[in-house]
């Protein structure tokens, strides 16, 4: 098995997933500027939507799109309860998160990367992003994670993209609940082994 990625990309919660959930698996780095691998593959041939992730099986299959592969990676190891039991609501509750993270958070906040964005774009974007974390912290409340108690891979996804917030200048300092999760999140052994492997922390 092997996942495509991209260093800090959302790619990096399937790493984290990935190795909360004790699989065994390859990296291969993508850039996603020339299109090329790491081992000089056409990204396109392998994933023809030329972002990442992309988790490639050993039958040479390829599942992508974050949310998707989180989900498989948490019921490949049901034991680590990175996502509750597929058919409760617990788990719809957590595909409520990937989905609210991925349309509301991850767009957002992605969107802000642009350079060139003009402040008549980038200001309407900042205010709905800010309105989406209002949303985020209220709901986290005095819990440790999204969910409860137990870290899953929506706490993954969410991490990897408040982390975003450095790079596009967006100060996260009206959330101080989302600071201590991030902090929280980015103690764990397995988050930090990600990071290290990527280059994003020494």
């Amino acid at each position: 098995m092997k996942l495509y990625y991209s260093p800090a990309a959302c790619s990096l919660a399937a790493h984290i997933a990935l190795r909360e959930a004790g699989l065994s698996f390859h990296l291969e780095k993508v850039d996603l500027k020339t299109g090329r691998t790491a081992g000089d593959a056409d990204y396109a041939r392998i994933n023809p939507k030329g972002y990442v992730p992309a988790l490639q099986f050993d039958d040479g299959s390829t599942l992508t799109e974050v949310a998707a592969i989180l989900q498989w990676i948490a019921d490949e190891a049901p034991h680590t309860h990175l996502a509750p039991a597929a058919g409760t609501m617990a788990r719809y509750r957590l595909i409520e998160w990937l989905n609210f993270i991925a349309t509301e958070i991850h767009s957002n906040m992605g969107a802000l990367f642009h350079a060139d964005l003009p402040a008549a774009t980038r200001e309407p974007l900042a205010a709905t992003l800010a309105r989406r974390l209002d949303y985020t912290q209220q709901s986290l409340g005095g819990r440790p994670f999204l969910t409860g108690e137990q870290f899953t891979v929506a706490d993954a996804y969410l991490y990897v993209v408040l982390n975003w917030a450095r790079w596009v200048k967006f100060d996260l300092a009206r959330w101080p609940r989302l600071a201590e999760f991030n902090a929280r999140v980015a103690a764990r052994p397995a988050v930090q082994a990600a990071l290290k492997v990527e280059g994003l922390v020494k």
